[in-house]
């Protein structure tokens, strides 16, 4: 948690064995700087977002943000000098050997929250949706634009009200056909996990006939009672394929028009946490304030999911002291050394992050970048570890976090959380974003300039955290994903923000 803030709100440090802070506005050489117990006069402008030094740094020295190593000092830094990539340089190399000290916490704390509700749809298989929409997904590229166009012509005929279908999405690909082994397999996987999600309340699988992704193999990833709301069309197998569309969309919406919503309790919440175009105060509010969103959910018995592996390397060991098991702590350090062979095979170094975005923003070194993202977590025990394109285990899964292996890259993370069973998803932001997921994928702006300069992306501004306190800003997010998880559009819906990524491996055709 944050130390405290200067009296001016001009800079923030986290802590006291921190070397840096960060500077809150832009500020200019020779301003002077009160900190709890320092007094720094800056050297150097600093960029709001960026880090400057508040005790002299030593060549080849550890430097320290987050109680943590994020990165060395490549030349002797003096105080008030301005900290960024030309004096500080990733420590990050290849693989690691971890050791199993014994299981973390079973639970992250008691619930304040047990008995918060939200208004959502139950579904047989016992999981509940925060949507009750109709979901078109193709099994390959070729017949994406037959499902947009159903899409439309059905959603031109939808007739608002209070019970039913909440629309219908077709979600577009360029995949399907020309791939092979587990690069279909990983496609094929999906498609088939997002096809049972809880929100959607139908399903129309819209094959081709010719593609590699068949259709007989994808219905077999699904179980036998989730096919009641299921329907099936092979192109060319029909004379006129939309009308065909059209008959299987009605069936469905005629069975989805008794779907209600009811209370539900706030464990029922499947929550999937993301960042995407963070800035240095990332790290310092939207991050955290979504790990005590993943903490309300968990201990209060829902599920949390954190993907996004490669955003985890040089902070791994805050996500592995809190495995519950061997089995646990064993699959998370070879989902964490398997990532980062996936890099080294290909030419690339772990270390490969941040993004142009990121760095301006004033994000450094990877390590810098992952101790501000693993906080999306929270403090809730880790359960499992799960592979792409799978569900979360609802034993395993609730009252704690699941991992769940993926890349950084924004559409191909939020889809794979989607596809694992998350029914919100919030995706912590400093430099702004439009995309949405199939699922609601709330904004958390880190600073109050986003919020303010893109308010038509942005769901929740958490720079108040700094200025109300992170107890306040988190009892505003977690009304406001309620009433989101109740029904509201997030931002991304009234955008019509809603489309899927595939993580495209291995040989094409």
């Amino acid at each position: 948690m944050i130390e405290t803030l200067a009296p001016s709100v001009d800079a923030v440090r986290i802590a006291q064995e921190d070397d840096v802070a960060v500077a809150l506005h832009p500020l200019d050489a020779g301003r002077e700087i009160r900190l709890p117990g320092l007094h720094v006069t800056l050297r150097d402008p600093i960029p709001a977002g960026h880090k400057f030094a508040v005790a002299p740094i030593a060549a080849g020295a550890a430097v320290h943000r987050y109680r943590a190593p994020i990165g060395l000092a490549t030349r002797d830094i003096a105080v008030g000098e301005h900290v960024h990539s030309h004096n500080l340089s990733t420590a990050l190399a290849g693989e690691k050997a971890y050791a199993f000290a014994g299981p973390g916490p079973a639970a992250a704390g008691a619930s304040t929250n047990a008995e918060r509700t939200f208004r959502g749809y139950r579904r047989a298989d016992g999981s509940v949706g925060t949507r009750n929409e109709l979901w078109i997904l193709p099994t390959v590229g070729c017949v994406g634009r037959l499902g947009e166009r159903l899409a439309a012509q059905a959603n031109a005929g939808m007739v608002a009200g209070p019970e039913g279908a909440e629309g219908v999405h077709a979600f577009n690909h360029p995949f399907g056909c020309s791939q092979l082994g587990a690069d279909l397999d990983g496609t094929a996987a999906i498609l088939a996990s997002l096809a049972l999600n809880p929100n959607a309340g139908g399903v129309l699988l819209l094959g081709l006939g010719c593609e590699s992704n068949q259709l007989d193999a994808l219905l077999e990833r699904i179980p036998e009672a989730r096919r009641s709301r299921l329907r099936v069309l092979r192109a060319q197998s029909e004379t006129d394929e939309f009308s065909a569309g059209q008959a299987l969309i009605a069936e469905l919406l005629a069975e989805m028009a008794g779907d209600s919503r009811e209370d539900v309790p706030l464990s029922a919440l499947r929550l999937g946490v993301k960042c995407g175009g963070s800035d240095a105060m990332s790290g310092l509010t939207a991050n955290p304030l979504i790990g005590l969103m993943a903490d309300a959910v968990t201990q209060a018995g829902g599920a949390a999911i954190l993907t996004e592996i490669p955003e985890v390397f040089g902070a791994e060991n805050l996500l592995l002291e809190r495995a519950t098991s061997q089995e646990v702590f064993d699959s998370l350090s070879a989902l964490v050394n398997g990532f980062k062979r996936y890099f080294l095979d290909h030419g690339e170094p772990v270390s490969e992050n941040p993004s142009p975005g990121n760095i301006a923003g004033g994000i450094t070194t990877l390590e810098e970048k992952s101790l501000g993202a693993v906080q999306k977590g929270g403090l809730a025990p880790v359960r499992d570890v799960i592979g792409y394109g799978e569900r979360i285990s609802p034993l395993r899964a609730q009252g704690g976090l699941t991992v769940l292996e993926g890349p950084g890259n924004d559409a191909v993370s939020t889809t794979a959380l989607a596809a694992a069973g998350a029914t919100i998803t919030l995706f912590s932001t400093g430099r702004g974003t439009p995309l949405g997921s199939p699922v609601p994928t709330m904004k958390i702006a880190s600073n109050h300039d986003l919020a303010a300069r893109k308010p038509g992306w942005i769901d929740f501004d958490a720079g108040i955290a700094l200025e109300q306190g992170m107890e306040m800003a988190a009892e505003a997010l977690l009304d406001r994903i309620l009433a989101v998880a109740s029904g509201e559009p997030a931002r991304n819906e009234s955008n019509d923000e809603r489309a899927i990524g595939i993580w495209k491996r291995g040989v094409t055709l």
